[in-house]
């Protein structure tokens, strides 16, 4: 079984790029959910997919994934072909969990290392958790944690088999915004270990502040992809004006300042 499995392997030689996605369509139906779509990841950067709800995004990643099958089309991930390797990709990639994911009954360390056993990797649970601040809650339950708690033993979950590809899906939704700055400095850190960062968000600061590309979706189909100053700057050159009132801070700013940027949890 195992000779087999790895007489099929073929792994496809890039330009450069982790990611590729060429002319991917995804049909339920008679609904096209991703419209003939291609477009390609560096390695190394944070690649945001940015788009309304029911715009394509989810679906096009968990199609990357490997949890769901194109349509047509095809997606190579690190040079492997996602149909034909999907246990290749599937050791390559780290992909965030929602809460609701983890058992109830495992402490957070316990969690680590069944996590670990999944990858046959040996975890240090004790340093990841003191990685993304939570050393303190290391004998605590999932269910017992804060929203921000959440998230980054949720993060800490993608690194364990140290992916080259770490995948984030609204990773800052809910949160306040100390736990927020916190999470974005986590997401900086993780880029700075050579990982390549997939990103969906609903927030267009959060986009500007992380993302080094965006692509934006809606009704299945990309409409356009470029770093974020770079789409502004051509808005703005088509004529572009947006009332405001200049101002040289926000609530938000107002909020921090008078609380703390420290993170705060629960």
């Amino acid at each position: 079984m195992a000779i087999g499995r790895k007489a099929r392997r073929k792994r496809i030689i890039s330009d450069g790029s982790i990611i590729q996605v060429s002319n991917l369509i995804k049909k339920f139906g008679d609904f096209k959910a991703v419209d003939n779509i291609s477009f390609s990841v560096k390695k190394g950067e944070i690649f945001g997919i940015l788009g309304p709800n029911g715009a394509g995004k989810t679906t096009t990643i968990e199609i990357i994934e490997t949890l769901q099958e194109q349509t047509d089309g095809t997606v190579t991930v690190d040079g492997f072909d996602t149909l034909k390797n999907p246990w290749e990709v599937k050791s390559q990639i780290g992909i965030q969990l929602q809460s609701s994911n983890f058992y109830p009954q495992l402490k957070l360390t316990e969690l680590l290392k069944m996590f670990g056993a999944f990858y046959d990797t040996n975890v240090d649970a004790e340093k990841m958790l003191e990685k993304v601040n939570l050393i303190e809650k290391a004998d605590s339950y999932a269910d017992n944690l804060s929203s921000g708690q959440k998230q980054r033993f949720s993060i800490a979950t993608t690194l364990i088999n140290k992916p080259k590809i770490v995948f984030l899906d609204e990773p800052t939704t809910g949160l306040d915004p100390q736990a927020r700055l916190n999470l974005w400095e986590m997401v900086s850190d993780i880029k700075k270990t050579g990982a390549t960062i997939v990103l969906t968000t609903h927030y267009m600061e959060e986009a500007e502040k992380l993302c080094d590309r965006v692509a934006i979706m809606d009704g299945g189909k990309i409409l356009k992809i470029d770093k974020p100053k770079k789409l502004v700057k051509d808005l703005l050159a088509k004529g572009f004006k947006k009332k405001i009132s200049r101002q040289n801070a926000t609530l938000e700013d107002v909020f921090l300042d008078l609380t703390g940027r420290h993170l705060r949890d629960e």
